[in-house]
């Protein structure tokens, strides 16, 4: 089980400091939220920001592009540190077109569903991608809570995998704690978004550790 720390509830004044304190604290990712104020009422970082970020860090580079036409920026973000892309399945976008170019341009490509959309829409994707991004809030700000509906769909994922021998990782976003954590881990979440609980944290490793030591209890049930 990995954690990818979401840095859209950090300090943005001084974000290499904050991904320096995540390493050191034991995040095995960050989390960049991309926002563009057309798919979702809200707008984030730029390419600018990832590669200034990517200079200061060598932590693996998660980039959520919840944006309008990621086919678009997609290889730009690779470019500029991204390690794995994932774009929504609602995009405008040609979906097996941008998993193409962002393949192409060497990085990890993933798809996102919203909480409206059923896992079904991500079948005819399912065998190109490395990450299914399931969201258990509504995109576009952090801070929300979590849907407990959307393990339903976290676990049809992961029978769907399982039945067809794929191996895509199911990373899950949106309202991840320390409680809340279980619920998806329990469901077959592998990669969990964490952001504004793990920046209230004063001992972030201990957090995680504890959350990391609740999913080897529970994947040895």
């Amino acid at each position: 089980m990995q954690i990818s720390a979401s840095i859209l509830s950090a300090d943005v004044a001084d974000l290499a400091a904050v991904a320096a304190d995540l390493r050191q604290a034991g995040v095995d990712m960050l989390h960049f939220d991309v926002m563009d104020g057309q798919f979702v009422p809200n707008i984030t970082f730029g390419m600018p920001v990832l590669a200034a970020l990517d200079r200061h860090s060598d932590l693996f580079m998660d980039v959520h592009l919840m944006i309008e036409d990621p086919e678009k920026y997609a290889v730009q973000f690779v470019e500029a540190g991204a390690d794995l892309v994932t774009f929504h399945v609602e995009s405008r976008s040609d979906i097996a077109e941008t998993i193409r170019l962002i393949h192409e341009a060497g990085a990890k490509a993933g798809i996102v569903l919203k909480p409206d959309t059923p896992w079904e829409t991500a079948i005819p994707y399912l065998d190109s991608v490395e990450v299914v991004l399931v969201m258990t809030v509504e995109p576009g700000f952090g801070g929300q809570s979590f849907m407990r509906e959307m393990m339903k769909k976290v676990e049809a994922l992961c029978s769907y995998a399982e039945a067809h021998h794929l191996t895509y990782q199911i990373e899950v976003d949106g309202g991840i704690n320390g409680e809340t954590s279980q619920e998806a881990i329990r469901a077959g979440a592998e990669l969990l978004v964490i952001g504004s609980y793990l920046f209230r944290q004063e001992d972030k490793r201990a957090a995680m550790t504890a959350i990391r030591e609740q999913a080897d209890t529970i994947a040895h049930v």
